[in-house]
């Protein structure tokens, strides 16, 4: 089950306000970057808005079709910034096609934006208006977009309290065994069989191409650390290697 508590206000207490005030930071600076020449243009022209759109459809195929290889490990990390605290973990990153796919799905978002923001007139009041409006929509996406890749640790992280991929978090307990995920004739994620779930939802898929570690390493890490999430957060651990089946159940894992 997702630990997502979206009311939750942070504690002051949490270890992340250095983390958070980073990402606010970073956010800023991309919503200026991209807000201030826009802004200061006296009329954006956006013409070719149809080859654009074609060379996007083509960049956006190409990007699905690329799997670049994956073999990353988890790495062990002191501090990793989570949700609700920062714990000790193991921590995967994303992969260079994770990159790929973020960046068309930005240049998506830009696309349209940059187009919406060419239509009103300039020579109305209301035109300039809905104008700079749609500017500082654009400028506030892509600056949410960046706060959210500072501000986590990782693509992936294990830690004591749970598996977190991207902002979202499973509790070890609600966990029953994680399995690689087949789409198209190939791995793409790790899905995470619950012991309890809510109707009509499906159990939940950690990983795949956007993660730079492989499928068969982090179930391996999930099935050994499952029972026994504490050892997370005693000190340095070593991730176990998978076994030769990726549906078998892993080894135990080697600590130092």
């Amino acid at each position: 089950m997702s630990s997502l508590r979206p009311g939750r206000a942070p504690s002051l207490g949490d270890g992340l306000w250095s983390r958070r005030l980073l990402s606010l930071a970073v956010a800023t600076a991309v919503a200026t970057a991209v807000a201030t020449p826009l802004l200061r243009a006296p009329r954006f022209e956006f013409g070719g808005a149809i080859c654009l759109f074609w060379l996007m459809v083509g960049a956006d195929q190409l990007a699905k079709r690329w799997w670049p290889r994956r073999d990353a490990r988890l790495v062990w990390t002191a501090r990793v910034a989570g949700r609700d605290a920062v714990e000790p973990g193991l921590v995967a990153r994303r992969s260079v096609a994770g990159w790929a796919d973020l960046a068309t799905g930005l240049a998506w978002i830009g696309g349209g934006a940059l187009t919406a923001i060419s239509l009103p007139p300039s020579d109305q009041q209301w035109g300039r208006a809905l104008r700079v409006l749609l500017i500082l929509g654009l400028a506030a996406g892509l600056g949410w977009a960046a706060y959210r890749e500072v501000r986590f640790t990782g693509r992936l992280a294990l830690t004591a309290s749970g598996i977190r991929y991207g902002s979202r978090r499973y509790d070890w307990t609600n966990i029953d065994r994680a399995v690689p995920r087949r789409r198209d004739g190939r791995f793409d994620g790790v899905r995470l069989r619950q012991v309890i779930r809510r109707p009509l939802e499906p159990d939940p898929v950690v990983g795949g191409r956007d993660t730079a570690v492989p499928e068969e390493r982090i179930v391996a890490a999930i099935e050994a650390y499952r029972q026994r999430a504490h050892v997370l957060a005693g000190g340095p651990v070593t991730a176990p290697e998978p076994i030769a089946d990726p549906e078998a159940a892993p080894p135990a894992p080697s600590e130092r």
